[in-house]
Formats: C-alpha cells, structure tokens, sequence
C-alpha cells in the first residue's frame, strides 16, 4: 500500500478519496474509504484488493487492523494526517498511539493543522522526525479580504423574520446557514421549505447516506440552501458558496473562522452575515476581539423587515406542527431527535468516534 490519509469525520474522508479518484483517474489509482458507520466485511474486502490508497477515520482503520486478516500497513510510504488538531478535539490520541505504532519507521509523515496546540505538538513529536513547519498564515483568526463580514444586531424574538429579510435580499444565491442544534437545523429547513426557499439540513443525527445526500445536492445546486450544525463548518470542500449566515453564534471564535471560510474561497468573493441577539453581545465582542476589528452592523429598516411577520409566523407554526410529527415518528422507532452535544468527557464507542454529532 502506497499511501494513508487519516482524517477526522466520515464526510471529509469521503471528500478526500473524491479528490484522489478525480485525480488519479487516468493513472488508475485505486481508493479505499475506511470510516464508522459503514459494513466491516464490505470494507474488509475493499482491503483485499489492495488499493493504492486508503482514507480512515482513525478508529474504524485500528478495528480492520485488530480483527481484518491478513490486512497490515508494513509496507505503507506515505502518511498523512488532516485536519490534526479536529482528530485530537475528538479524542482520536489513544487510537493514534496504537497506528503509530504498527507503521513501518521509513515513511513520510504530512500532518496538516489548522492550530497548532499543546496536543498537535505532542502529536508532531510522536509521529514526525526532524520535520519542516510551513505556516500559511501567523494569525489564526485571520480572515481573507475577500470575505465581507457584518452583523444584524437583533431582538432574539424576530431572528427567523431578519433572517428570511436576509435570504430575500440575495435571492438564488448558494447560502449555508449555521445553528446551534440539531433541532433547529431541522426547524429552520422545514421553516424555509413553507416559504418556497430551497433548503436541506446538514447534522450529525442524519444517516450517513443522507449527509451525503445532503451534501451531493447542495453541491449540484438542485437545493440552495443548506441548514447545517457545525459538521460542515471546517474541512468539507463546498465550491461557489455565497453567502455565510450565523443565525446562532458559535460559541468560540475558533467556530466561526471555519464558519466563515466556507465562503470566499480559492480567491473568489464571499459574504458572511451574524443575527447577534440580545443574548449575544458578550460573545460577539470576543469574536470581534480575536479578529481584531470591529464588525460593520448591516442597517435594515426595521418597518420593510416586519412587514414579513404574518408570513414567517405561519411558516412557523407549520413548522412546529411538522416537527411534533417527526419527534412522534421516531419516538416510534425508539430514537428521538435530541437536541444534544457530547462534551469532551462524554464516551463514545470507538465506530462513532467519527461521527459529528453537532
């Protein structure tokens, strides 16, 4: 085997082997996809035919090397570590203890970090010797100048009507809305849909051939809009987004970087909006603080904006009819939509490891 990408979450190893087989195509480079949620024994026979490349989620790759016969990485050239920092977040050390030690010494190492941490750095010495640092930028809260950035300062009660204000003021364009929770992405998607807006919802509790779903038809276009928890705020490649909204705020500043980069890219123009309630002021202020600069506000007539309100109130309602419907549904099947985050001493099996659930 030539190469490992290990990367943090199942839909961005599914973005990186896209990339290897696009470019890879007329050379006849085989991929193999290793990730949590998937058939063991279908990935086990993928190994068999020995691909050039294979790109893992760390905890599902250590299971094949546990309990795949005859599967081993002595022979691996290349490895590569994404998104380092993200793989730590997820409490991804221990299982990366155990690969390390399994890879043959003569390798080359690429670790590829947003942050440089105190875990990154432990990492680099456990997986790296005599490495070269290339720093693309020493402000880690730098944004391009390409990305426009403004806030809405608000009263929480009316965030859907500026919000809707919002999505009219650019209309058609490719827009990713970022909440807080699972049940308002799925709010919010429905709440859009009433009104004739084309939006699908991105999170952690969606199947793993949804998301993908989701993500496919957000990238074709045949939906616009994309409602999404912070699973797509970072290493997801979307092209051509327009327009970035926070209708939560996130809730460190680190977030709403990779909130905002997901606009502006590869040189292109790019525009991000923040509704900052009353609630929001002090985390707004240490957001503005870490980017170093004062936010311009976005001036909307509040007269043109409330004119929305008997529209948006029905939406609304539906809104919340639909979701009473969907939580009935699934307390059926005995799984409930939840609106839940794991803390950093939460355990998880070491299959959803991989698995964003905000």
């Amino acid at each position: 085997m030539f190469g490992l990408v290990l990367a943090p979450t199942r839909e961005l190893a599914y973005q990186i082997s896209q990339q290897f087989e696009a470019l890879g195509s007329l050379i006849s480079v085989r991929c193999a996809v290793i990730v949590g949620g998937m058939d063991m024994v279908s990935q086990a026979i993928a190994l068999g035919k020995k691909p050039h490349i294979i790109v893992a989620t760390p905890g599902r790759l250590l299971d094949h090397l546990e309990n795949t016969k005859g599967f081993s990485l002595r022979s691996l050239k290349y490895l590569v570590m994404d998104e380092a920092d993200r793989l730590l977040d997820l409490d991804f050390g221990p299982i990366l203890d155990k690969i390390l030690k399994v890879l043959p010494k003569e390798r080359r190492t690429y670790l590829f970090s947003a942050t440089m941490s105190s875990k990154v750095e432990s990492l680099q010495r456990a997986s790296l010797s005599n490495p070269l640092r290339v720093s693309v930028s020493s402000n880690k809260y730098q944004t391009v100048s390409t990305l426009l950035q403004n806030c809405l300062i608000i009263p929480h009660k009316h965030k859907d009507i500026y919000l809707i204000y919002l999505l009219n003021e650019f209309p058609g364009q490719s827009v990713i809305i970022f909440t807080r929770t699972v049940n308002e992405t799925q709010r919010l998607a429905i709440l859009l849909r009433a009104l004739g807006f084309g939006a699908i919802p991105l999170h952690g509790q969606l199947s793993q051939s949804a998301r993908l779903g989701a993500l496919g038809k957000f990238r074709s276009r045949s939906r616009n809009i994309l409602v999404a928890t912070d699973v797509a705020a970072r290493g997801l490649d979307i092209p051509s987004v327009d327009l970035v909204l926070n209708y939560d705020l996130p809730s460190d500043s680190k977030t709403y970087i990779h909130r905002v980069g997901r606009t502006a890219r590869a040189g292109k123009s790019g525009r991000a909006f923040s509704l900052v309630t009353q609630y929001d002021v002090e985390i707004w202020q240490r957001i503005e603080a870490a980017l170093g600069k004062e936010l311009d506000e976005y001036k909307v007539e509040k007269e043109e904006v409330m004119v929305l309100s008997d529209r948006v109130g029905e939406a609304q309602r539906h809104a919340i009819t639909e979701m009473k419907e969907l939580h009935e549904n699934r307390g059926k099947k005995g799984a409930t939509l939840r609106n839940r985050r794991i803390g950093k001493g939460a355990k998880r099996s070491r299959d959803e490891m991989d698995r964003e659930e905000g």
